[in-house]
């Protein structure tokens, strides 16, 4: 390969690393997202509470539902923004990670990290599962170039 296609190679790695690396960065300065999948050949979404730990993103859902049957071993997208929380004059932002899903027991602290689980969802005793994702793509969107001038150490 010639040192000019291994430079803009390494240059393109280089920024989705810093992008995957906002992506997971935005998503950890919020508390819950939305996981996008499909079960029985239909999409859907579900909301999560989620952590993020080492560069992966931890979820804990409701058992009842059912949908962590359908995330995990599957790959799966996951996002979150400030739509609802933004500031007057402060910019938008949406932050996705797409990447492989698998179940997983947290650790002591890791649950702490989660804080107080709900009572009840959908009129039912809250029943946890536990899920990790390893983002292996991820997309950021914004407004007004807010993100750009907070995350420029990052970028």
């Amino acid at each position: 390969m010639p040192t000019d296609e291994r430079t803009a190679d390494k240059q393109s790695a280089d920024k989705r690393s810093a992008d995957e690396q906002l992506a997971v960065k935005l998503i950890g300065r919020t508390d819950y997202g939305r996981v996008a999948t499909s079960m029985r050949a239909l999409p859907f979404l579900a909301f999560a509470r989620h952590i993020v730990v080492d560069g992966r993103v931890l979820l804990r859902m409701p058992r009842s539902c059912g949908y962590h049957r359908a995330c995990a071993g599957s790959v799966v997208a996951y996002g979150t923004d400030n739509l609802s929380s933004a500031r007057p004059g402060e910019s938008l932002w949406s932050a996705q990670i797409v990447g492989q899903c698998e179940s997983v027991q947290p650790t002591a602290a890791e649950l702490e990290l989660f804080g107080p689980a709900p009572r009840l969802v959908d009129g039912e005793p809250f029943e946890p599962v536990y899920l990790a994702i390893d983002p292996q793509f991820s997309t950021v969107h914004s407004t007004d170039g807010g993100l750009e001038r907070q995350f420029q150490h990052v970028l």
